[in-house]
């Protein structure tokens, strides 16, 4: 009977544990869901929280997760972007509260979001005198010395959020841990079950949800015990979308049918770079219901770190690490390391260049034969005919070249000797494809020329050389060559030089040698153009070493190889140099908010070159705060967006399209308070934005605008022409141009077209007709002058008509920066340097696009083109977005602000390549069998078409 009491007593005991157990982890259970039904209420999105609770999503940590924002269902577009926004605004303020734990000032948490400061962005612009109020005054130091350890870097700050965010995640999931770890517990209590304790370890806490008995038998998912076979052997190639499959199991060894619930994800890593990833889960064959297929896209040689968790933990043996090699040489991507000019030797004399092999992916590329066996020359003399190199590098009589491969510096060293003087043309080869600057000519010297040169060089007055002026006034000038420009003078009363016109010394100034026939004297014709003025035909007797001391001066004008980081630097370096004597301290500038041009101009109004060189202290009138570079970044970004945006006036783009490329807008068109002094503040601006750039580091000021080509072009001394109508005036380029390029104008049923323009107002009402040449309201174009009329339209719109104020921006520029700096660049090269690369961010490009279409399949192919675009090199998603709207350059607000909206719209084709209106920013994308099949059909688009190929 005692026994029996006991027994009856000792269940009673369990039960009432049980009980009470149960009633603490559900209110810990309710507490959690109450968290998530309160966000959800506060957004204004309660309609969700069942939609919430079937999807397990019960913790704050998950309603932030990006990835459970992918799990949602299809939801219209509005629905979607507020969810999207909720999220990411709850995310940036679990951050906070993760970071502000780290340093121990968790309870500064809620005042923070007080004051607004809801992410770590905000704590940057928090002034110290506002934070007093809400960090308590033992706390204050903790607060700066943790403000100061933020990274000033976008990249640095980013990889700061993911840490923080992976460790509010693990944070979440520990509670999760405990929680039902407790309820094991009871549950073992309860059974009495000893052997079970040994079986579940702290680490299968998180797999709690599955019953006892499960937990006996060992049916539930275990991430250990899942194995990854993959799909290649190392080291592959880059260039190829790569597929390895996972495998999972169950505890008890027994294959496990994965579903989206079980949370596999994939994180590869290259560096500090993520690459995307598509995850197939489970197969139409049942046998295969346990396995998921992931592929992904390798562009960049080196290691990956790949790492498979499935529902929060390390799976199949934690992250492995996959080596890729480059790929195989190509010709097109591999260069020459030489100037933008031509090359001099001296007879007898061996002149080394280096090549430098890269795969199509831009990749350092190792050679796998002797580099004599891909690589040749083939040199030729200018003046006559000559033989042809061969693999050995013996091409014209007495020339020579060797090549050798450095592995160390993954570079080819060629050797080029000629026994004779003389002009020779050289085209290096790989597998018989041209080089991508390949083509060079050879200017050789004899010892003694070669030592006449350099004194020449080295005079005062600059080299000097006699030539005669061909053409109808055929005269006798003298050529003075300097460090920066070439003079041409005429003979007055035949002794004294008179100036007749000049040519910069810069990569646009062009000094073509014509053959010379067999058994002429020594000497010969030459031609200078600059695509500005007309071109000079010039014969000269030491034409040779006219054109080694152009050669000469041009390379140490440029700073070297003919690409674009050494002349970045060679820039930089010059511009430093010509500011050495101007200190770089700091200057107090105080300006408006609400009137910041206006404010800025006359704060900057008496500033000499010295002033402009001075580090800015920006403070806004009104609002407190101290400079720590934080405000002078945002004053320069306020500041470009309101001289450069279209709809401020000072520039416009063509059929005022806001999101266009700008160029300066003439005084008929601008409103009347923006003068000609705003242009040269412009181009102050710009200029101090490049010499805060040649300071380097925390300094570096990059200009937020959109310039039109044909302004970029004016900028560097280029003549515009009718073909940078395509990029600046799409709309015209498509209405009439393409149409007089490709019409018979001497039809008779063509209407006439004549040499002149005609001029409207804003309203549309015409002005006026200009005359493109004297007299061209009565002169038709025909076929044989419509290109010279398409150029003389060209020149009209996109220069003539806003000289003045041109001119004024380069005024303002020349002020920090020597005009013939700039002409070392072309126009691309001129926009990178001072707009810089801005990453193309998928994330806003994902959230801003309008997408059509719908189904299970759409949605599979829009998963498989945001994985591609994902993997893309930030050259190929510049691409991409070229070829969609015709510029690889975005407004300043990025996706958000470029009109029209960015479109993806399905095509009904299957396996073709994507096509793309440039009118409408709408890519169409046909159907595919794979993602291997998208992603290279996106890649011969963009790579292949991206001029025309697929485009509308």
């Amino acid at each position: 009977m005692l026994k029996q009491v006991q027994y009856c007593g000792t269940v009673f005991f369990l039960l009432t544990l049980v009980y009470i157990t149960r009633i603490v982890l559900s209110e810990i259970f309710e507490d959690e869901s109450s968290e998530v039904d309160e966000w959800l209420e506060q957004n204004d999105l309660g309609d969700y929280k069942k939609l919430f609770k079937d999807l397990g999503i019960s913790t704050l940590s998950g309603c932030g997760s990006p990835e459970n924002m992918e799990r949602l269902p299809e939801l219209p577009a509005s629905e979607e972007r507020r969810l999207r926004r909720a999220a990411h605004v709850l995310q940036q303020r679990l951050v906070l509260r993760q970071w502000l734990a780290t340093h121990k000032l968790q309870h500064a948490y809620s005042k923070l979001l007080s004051l607004d400061v809801s992410s770590l962005e905000d704590v940057y612009w928090l002034e110290d005198t506002t934070a007093r109020h809400v960090i308590d005054a033992k706390d204050f130091s903790a607060w700066s010395a943790a403000r100061q350890s933020l990274p000033t870097g976008k990249e640095a700050l980013q990889t700061l959020k993911s840490d923080l965010w992976s460790a509010v995640v693990k944070s979440s999931k520990h509670q999760d841990a405990w929680t039902w770890g407790g309820m094991l517990v009871v549950s073992i209590s309860v059974c009495g079950l000893v052997t079970l304790a040994a079986m579940t370890q702290p680490s299968l806490a998180p797999e709690a949800k599955h019953s006892l008995l499960q937990y006996v038998t060992g049916k539930y998912l275990h991430p250990p015990s899942c194995k990854v076979e993959w799909g290649w052997e190392e080291p592959q190639p880059v260039g190829e979308t790569m597929c390895f499959t996972v495998y999972c199991y169950q505890r008890n060894g027994q294959p496990y049918p994965i579903c989206d619930t079980d949370e596999l994800v994939v994180n590869i890593s290259h560096g500090t770079r993520k690459i995307a990833a598509v995850v197939e889960l489970g197969s139409g064959d049942p046998a295969r219901a346990h396995t998921a297929r992931v592929q992904f896209t390798v562009r960049s040689a080196g290691l990956y770190v790949i790492h498979v968790l499935i529902g929060g933990q390390s799976g199949c043996g934690g992250p492995a690490r996959k080596w890729f090699a480059a790929g195989r040489p190509e010709a097109r991507r591999s260069r020459v390391g030489r100037a933008p000019a031509a090359l001099v030797c001296t007879a007898g004399r061996a002149r080394r260049l280096h090549v430098h092999p890269r795969d199509r992916y831009d990749n350092p590329a190792p050679l796998d034969r002797p580099a004599d066996q891909g690589f040749s020359i083939d040199i030729s003399p200018l003046d006559g005919e000559g033989g042809e190199g061969g693999e050995g590098g013996e091409g014209a009589e007495g020339c020579a070249a060797t090549f050798e491969y450095d592995a160390v510096n993954q570079r080819v060293s060629v050797a080029l000797s000629f026994a004779a003087a003389g002009v020779f043309r050289a085209a290096l080869r790989y597998d018989g494809a041209l080089l991508h600057n390949g083509e060079f000519d050879c200017i050789v010297l004899t010892p003694g020329d070669a030592a006449t040169v350099q004194r020449g060089l080295g005079a005062r007055r600059g080299a000097c050389y006699e030539a005669r002026l061909l053409g109808a006034r055929a005269r006798r000038v003298l050529l003075v060559l300097s460090a920066k420009q070439l003079l041409v003078k005429d003979y007055f009363l035949r002794f004294i030089p008179k100036r007749i016109t000049s040519f910069r010394l810069c990569p646009s100034t062009k000094l073509v040698l014509s053959p010379r026939a067999r058994g002429a004297a020594p000497g010969g014709e030459l031609t200078l153009e600059d695509g500005v003025q007309p071109a000079l035909r010039l014969w000269a007797a030491q034409r040779d070493l006219l054109a080694a001391t152009f050669t000469q001066l041009l390379v140490a004008n440029c700073g070297g190889e003919d690409c674009f980081k050494n002349k970045q630097d060679f820039f930089y370096s010059e511009v430093r140099k010509a500011h050495a004597r101007h200190p770089h301290e700091r200057l107090a500038l105080r300006v408006r908010r609400a009137d910041l041009l206006r404010s800025s101009l006359r704060a900057t109004r008496h500033f000499a070159p010295a002033d402009w060189c001075r580090s800015f202290d920006v403070s806004f009138e009104g609002e407190q705060g101290v400079d720590w570079g934080g405000v002078r970044r945002e004053w320069f970004s306020l500041l470009c967006a309101q001289l450069f945006d279209a709809r401020a006036g000072l520039f416009a783009a063509a059929q005022d399209a806001p999101a266009g490329l700008v160029r300066p807008n003439p005084a008929p068109d601008r409103p009347p308070h923006l003068k000609l002094k705003h242009f040269e503040f412009a181009g102050k601006v710009v200029g101090k934005c490049l010499y805060e750039s040649a300071l380097g580091g925390a300094y570096r000021q990059l200009v937020r605008a959109r310039l039109a080509r044909s302004f970029l072009a004016q900028l560097i001394g280029l003549r515009v022409h009718y073909k940078y109508f395509e990029q600046d005036d799409p709309e015209l380029y498509l209405s009439k141009i393409k149409y007089i390029l490709e019409t018979d104008l001497d039809a008779e049923d063509v209407p006439e077209i004549y040499f002149a323009d005609d001029v409207y107002d804003r309203a549309g009402r015409l002005v006026c007709t200009r005359d493109l040449v004297p007299g061209g309201a009565a002169i038709r174009v025909r076929n044989s002058s419509k290109l010279q009329y398409l150029d003389a339209l060209a020149q009209w719109r996109l220069a003539a008509r806003a000289r003045a104020e041109t001119d004024a921006f380069l005024r303002g520029l020349a002020l920090l920066v020597p005009d013939h700096l700039l002409a070392i660049f072309d126009e691309n090269e001129l926009e990178l340097l001072m707009c810089g690369t801005e990453e193309v961010c998928v994330a806003d490009w994902r959230a801003h696009a309008l997408v059509g279409g719908a189904g299970r399949e759409w949605r599979r192919r829009l998963a498989w083109l945001w994985a591609a675009v994902g993997s893309f090199s930030a050259e190929e998603r510049a691409r991409l977005l070229q070829f969609t709207t015709g510029c690889a350059q975005l407004p300043p607000g990025g996706f958000r602000d470029l009109s029209p909206r960015f479109q993806i719209t399905p095509a009904p084709t299957f396996g073709a390549l994507p096509t793309a209106h440039t009118c409408f920013n709408q890519l169409c994308l046909p159907d595919y069998d794979s993602y291997e099949q998208l992603v290279r059909a996106l890649l011969w688009a963009i790579n292949e078409g991206g001029e025309g190929f697929g485009m509308i």
